[in-house]
């Protein structure tokens, strides 16, 4: 028997980027560098680490999980009414690097927070990009 309350949806995004893991990994953790992508935040790439993401339509209450310089970083993502788990995986290529983010924790009933993420780390992603482009 499956509990349909129980079971969640995951919301991911991969890109191959043209730059190595160090370079993304500085403007995953860098919070200059992330509120020029993602949002205005208090973050520092420390596990149990309590931060706070805010822009003008509210914020998002998250706590670091998981911090593998240049491999791996997650966090929680608790907004009122969702919580969930950000993870960045970054693995190196011929070419650069393979990008994902996985935002798993959708329940079944959450889908205007499912879509509204589908398309939000998309133009996320974009955005994060542009900063690469730019940086050093």
């Amino acid at each position: 028997m499956t509990n349909i309350a129980t079971e969640t949806r995951s919301v991911v995004v991969e890109r191959e980027v043209p730059y190595p893991p160090e370079k993304i990994w500085r403007a995953l953790t860098q919070p200059h560098l992330i509120e020029e992508w993602l949002m205005k935040n208090d973050f520092k790439p420390v596990v149990d680490h309590r931060f706070n993401l805010s822009a003008d339509w509210g914020g998002v209450d998250c706590q670091v999980q998981t911090v593998e310089p240049n491999k791996t970083l997650s966090y929680t993502w608790d907004t009122k009414d969702l919580e969930s788990v950000v993870t960045w995986t970054l693995t190196p290529t011929g070419t650069g690097t393979h990008l994902r983010m996985e935002q798993t924790g959708f329940r079944s009933d959450q889908q205007p927070y499912f879509r509204g993420a589908t398309v939000g780390w998309q133009r996320f992603l974009t955005a994060l990009e542009q900063v690469l482009e730019r940086i050093d």
